[in-house]
């Protein structure tokens, strides 16, 4: 058994993050990872996968993008390589393959025992992350057997999908462009749209990222809760592309993709839909209207105007007509549904008190009411981006802050992020 002051689980962004600032402050400590550095991205099988933030965004402490496409949106893969290099950077404590197989407490301390050997430390950071485990709604049981059903992190490509048409659920990130991908291949596909928040890709020359980021919205701290919010706003329509297009229901609709709305119930090859599709795109566009009415405000009053494209007209929504709300998916020559429906958490190695009845860990901006027991990379921790690789510094030098309380060891100054 070793002992170590400080033991982070998981080796993404956010477990490299707590790492970066704890070598800064000079805190021994150990980085345990199931797999390999940044394994998500290194093992999601999706051919096209990119980020939806520019590479420009992909800031951490001490590291920052300066490859020769900050407007770009790296591939998976190469995130992968860029947390793998960030962690050679500063030689980060990482133990790979080393899957945690129970946390619990121990005098004061923690005992954390993986499939590489056991650590007692007396603090512990959880930095597991959002998009753990796909979620998959109860009516996917009552599907057929003859329906092959995959999920936005299992799907490879088109190619690995039966042929005939598809059902993609869900409209945010993953589900439009799943949806768009798959048209473009000449698939009958149809879309279940959900709540959704619709913001296009650039607006008057600039990423709509950009914007957000020089208003400060994402950046806006959320108010103090003891569990992630469940009154989030709604997903990211959005997609990374090299050129930039727009991926968005119109513009689906335009390549043939048939919007339907929210499935209720699946039985069999009997699919029912909630007749919500108008209703929610509806608010979907009053929300995107108020959001470029809110940039084109800031953008006169920094005195923009003239620097920038001037303000398009607004953009159209889907266009309104009948509603499927009925579907036999045999008659349809529907095979395959693509689950695009987000992700849940499970901590069954975590045998401390700190769970509610969802599962989900209990904590204040990421403490919680266990002493020394913490967690990043939580939607919505303290901000709106908490879980974006350029947000997840923040919450890493709020925790590590903390942590350094703990030990007695803070220093006169933690830095969020410098150039590498």
């Amino acid at each position: 058994m070793t002992t170590v002051p400080v033991a982070v689980v998981g080796a993404g962004q956010a477990g490299l993050a707590v790492s970066r600032l704890l070598t800064e402050a000079g805190v021994d400590h150990v980085v345990l990872e199931r797999g390999r550095r940044a394994q998500r991205w290194r093992s999601r099988p999706w051919e096209s996968l990119r980020l939806l933030t520019p590479n420009w965004m992909s800031r951490l402490p001490g590291w920052e993008y300066s490859g020769e496409d900050p407007s770009g949106f790296m591939p998976a893969r190469e995130v992968a390589g860029y947390l793998s290099a960030y962690s050679a950077s500063f030689a980060a404590p990482v133990v790979e393959q080393a899957e945690v197989v129970s946390v619990r407490p121990a005098g004061g301390a923690y005992r954390v025992t993986t499939t590489a050997g056991t650590w007692t430390a007396r603090s512990v950071v959880v930095a597991t992350g959002w998009a753990d485990q796909p979620f998959v709604p109860p009516a996917s049981a009552g599907l057929g057997s003859d329906v092959v059903q995959q999920t936005a992190a299992t799907y490879r490509s088109v190619a690995g999908l039966p042929d005939g048409g598809v059902l993609v659920v869900g409209a945010s990130a993953s589900g439009v462009q799943l949806a768009d991908e798959i048209a473009a291949a000449g698939r009958r596909v149809v879309l279940s749209v959900g709540t959704h928040t619709r913001v296009p890709r650039r607006y008057r020359g600039m990423d709509v990222l950009w914007w957000l980021d020089s208003m400060g919205l994402l950046a806006r701290r959320v108010r103090t809760q003891v569990a992630p919010s469940t009154a989030a706003d709604p997903s990211l329509q959005l997609v990374g592309r090299a050129d930039g297009r727009d991926v968005d229901l119109p513009s689906l609709e335009g390549r043939g993709v048939e919007l339907v709305g929210r499935l209720q119930s699946a039985e069999g090859r009997h699919l029912r839909f909630a007749d919500d599709l108008a209703r929610t795109t509806a608010v979907a566009d009053e929300r995107l209207a108020a959001l470029l009415s809110r940039i084109d405000a800031y953008a006169h009053a920094v005195g923009l105007d003239d620097e920038i494209l001037p303000a398009p007209a607004r953009p159209a929504g889907i266009r309104p007509g009948e509603q499927l709300t009925d579907l036999d998916l045999a008659r349809a020559g529907i095979r395959a549904v693509v689950w695009a429906t987000g992700y849940r958490r499970s901590y069954p190695w975590l045998e401390v008190p700190v769970l509610d009845a969802a599962g989900e860990i209990r904590h204040v901006h990421g403490t919680t009411a266990s002493p020394g027991l913490h967690v990043v990379g939580m939607r919505l921790q303290t901000r709106r981006n908490s879980t974006f690789i350029d947000g997840v510094r923040h919450d890493a030098a709020a925790v590590v802050g903390r942590v350094l309380d703990e030990l007695g060891a803070r220093p006169a100054r933690l830095s969020v992020w410098s150039a590498a």
